[in-house]
């Protein structure tokens, strides 16, 4: 009798307990539910709630997204675009015209660009006229137009480029320089002239002296070395040997 009476004593505040619960459940449930309403679903990221794909929120309720003609729901589910070839104008779907010569290009104003040898020109597409020796460039701003290799901009044509005797066109092919040994003098292309004892440079536009001798205006004359001293790196120079200072165009003890 006991353990039944001790058994019923501890049972009875469980079962008060569970019936709080479960009322508490049936209290709660409604309110759970209204908070989620419909074509909706709990938010993944902790209280609150989503509108699924193709509804949007409008205060306490999901509301679905209603495209125009010519339009639909975009990639977020939140609202619309226009399909390609319209824009959107207020509510709607507009087609956008495009005129002969050009082709839709969403990144444009107006959504349309002038196909390749063409500018625009009002709300239509001119073809661009090539001067002689010319082709079309590949820059969307600025000049539609290059000039061939061996021809120059002037203005709008293209003029030949003069290379004279012992010249060359440069890379850009418009413009020229003189070959290895010249020099360019006005439109001409002079021989430069080496001294006896000198060298041209590795950019073949200027010569220096040979090791051991010193430029004298145009020419090269001997270096003179006196006792105690050495030619230094630059082989036009001379320096004193150590224990020796230079005096004048000579090396003296320190």
């Amino acid at each position: 009798m006991r353990t039944e009476w001790a058994t019923r004593t501890l049972a009875a505040p469980l079962l008060v307990g569970v019936a709080l619960i479960a009322a508490c459940g049936i209290i709660m449930a409604p309110s759970a539910g209204a908070a989620v309403p419909s074509n909706a679903r709990a938010s993944a990221f902790g209280a609150g709630w989503d509108c699924v794909w193709g509804y949007r929120q409008v205060g306490d309720h999901c509301e679905a997204v209603r495209a125009p003609a010519e339009g639909h729901v975009e990639s977020s589910g939140r609202g619309w675009e226009c399909n390609r070839g319209f824009s959107r104008k207020e509510q709607n779907c507009v087609k956008i015209y495009v005129p002969p010569n050009a082709h839709l290009d969403s990144w444009r104003n107006g959504g349309w660009q002038c196909n390749r040898g063409f500018r625009e020109v009002g709300n239509a597409c001119a073809p661009i006229v090539l001067p002689a020796n010319a082709y079309l460039g590949d820059s969307t701003y600025g000049r539609e137009w290059e000039c061939e290799r061996g021809f120059r901009v002037a203005g709008d044509r293209c003029v030949s480029v003069q290379v004279p005797v012992n010249g060359y066109l440069t890379g850009g092919g418009d413009d020229w320089k003189c070959e290895r040994g010249f020099v360019k003098q006005g439109k001409t292309c002079v021989a430069i002239a080496i001294p006896a004892n000198g060298y041209l440079e590795s950019d073949g536009n200027r010569w220096q002296c040979e090791r051991g001798f010193r430029r004298a205006d145009s020419t090269c004359v001997p270096l003179v070395v006196p006792p105690n001293a050495y030619i230094d790196y630059s082989g036009g120079e001379w320096r004193c040997v150590d224990g020796f200072r230079k005096r004048g165009q000579v090396c003296l003890p320190e």
